[in-house]
């Protein structure tokens, strides 16, 4: 079994890290939002009231698998923390969505138009963010 430490060179760009952590939630078989939520996380962004959509998305969270739902949890509570410190880092709460919109959520088929479907999988991430007290 291999070793690493975390106080080696080679980790200590972030952006190592990130990469990392981003290729472990790609390479899973299925997202951390399991396929069969994909279709009803976009409804309810598309939502016209916000709290509608707060509201929906927290009752999707909740139909998670415990697993699932954990970890989602533990993650976005690091990136509500990672965009504490956005004077530091440029991670707004939109450019974190965008870097893990689509590593998170993700349809079990291709969509269509793929811009239009990254863009709502960030809309999703973002929204997951800015009310993560709500939703959790």
């Amino acid at each position: 079994e291999e070793r690493l430490s975390l106080a080696d060179p080679e980790w200590s760009d972030v952006h190592v890290v990130t990469g990392a952590l981003k290729l472990f939630f790609r390479e899973l078989p299925e997202p951390l939002v399991p396929y069969r939520l994909f279709d009803p996380f976009i409804e309810a962004i598309k939502l016209p009231d916000p709290q509608e959509q707060v509201e929906r998305v927290a009752e999707l969270v909740q139909t998670m698998p415990p697993p699932n739902y954990a970890t989602l949890r533990y993650l976005l509570a690091h990136l509500c923390r990672v965009m504490e410190r956005v004077d530091v880092n440029r991670m707004t709460r939109q450019n974190i969505s965008i870097v893990f919109g689509p590593t998170l959520l993700r349809p079990e088929r291709e969509l269509g138009s793929l811009a239009a479907g990254m863009a709502q999988q960030n809309q999703a991430v973002e929204l997951l963010l800015a009310h993560f007290d709500r939703i959790f």
